[in-house]
């Protein structure tokens, strides 16, 4: 793992991380990347069982190598402590061969990162995270942002961006 890319996806409760995490991670695979997935169970209370149902297990039917899910001090990789920490999570990591991690969640940690907003309400989200390389809308938004602008409806554009920027500049450095 040593020098894999971390890219976030975050956002407010269904705003759609998921959604575009299957479809980064399908696209990932497409290009040859081996790709870890860390999901944090922010609901409150310990994250269930792996089941189709849950998102972690979507990272996984979606092709990544390795998935963790992490709530309330239960990690699946099976391991428990009180809490634990992304930096943590991403050090568990390290001894497995992946080119890439991709986060959904954790959005106030310091990594790149797309936001995901669902509306006007969520605009003030902007305000509070550092390193976001890039938005997704679901519906166009007058923003003034800096960044690349992307509606979830069309995703294309935004995974044509994300390869540009981390699977051929990944490759690039091996």
């Amino acid at each position: 793992m040593a020098g894999a890319k971390i890219f976030q996806i975050t956002g407010y409760q269904n705003s759609g991380k998921t959604t575009v995490m299957e479809r980064l991670i399908a696209t990932c695979k497409i290009h040859g990347l081996t790709v870890g997935t860390i999901k944090h169970h922010g609901h409150g209370g310990f994250p269930e069982r792996i089941s189709v149902q849950k998102d972690s297990e979507k990272h996984r039917l979606a092709g990544a190598n390795v998935t963790a899910v992490e709530g309330n001090g239960i990690l699946h990789i099976e391991a428990q402590k009180s809490s634990w920490e992304l930096e943590e999570i991403i050090q568990l990591y390290n001894d497995i061969p992946v080119d890439i991690i991709l986060v959904e969640g954790y959005k106030h940690h310091g990594y790149p990162k797309a936001v995901l907003l669902r509306d006007n309400e969520d605009v003030d989200l902007l305000g509070e995270l550092h390193h976001i390389e890039a938005i997704i809308c679901r519906e166009p938004l007058q923003l003034g942002a800096n960044v690349p602008l992307f509606l979830l409806t069309e995703l294309e554009p935004f995974l044509e961006w994300f390869v540009g920027q981390y699977v051929y500049k990944e490759k690039d450095r091996k």
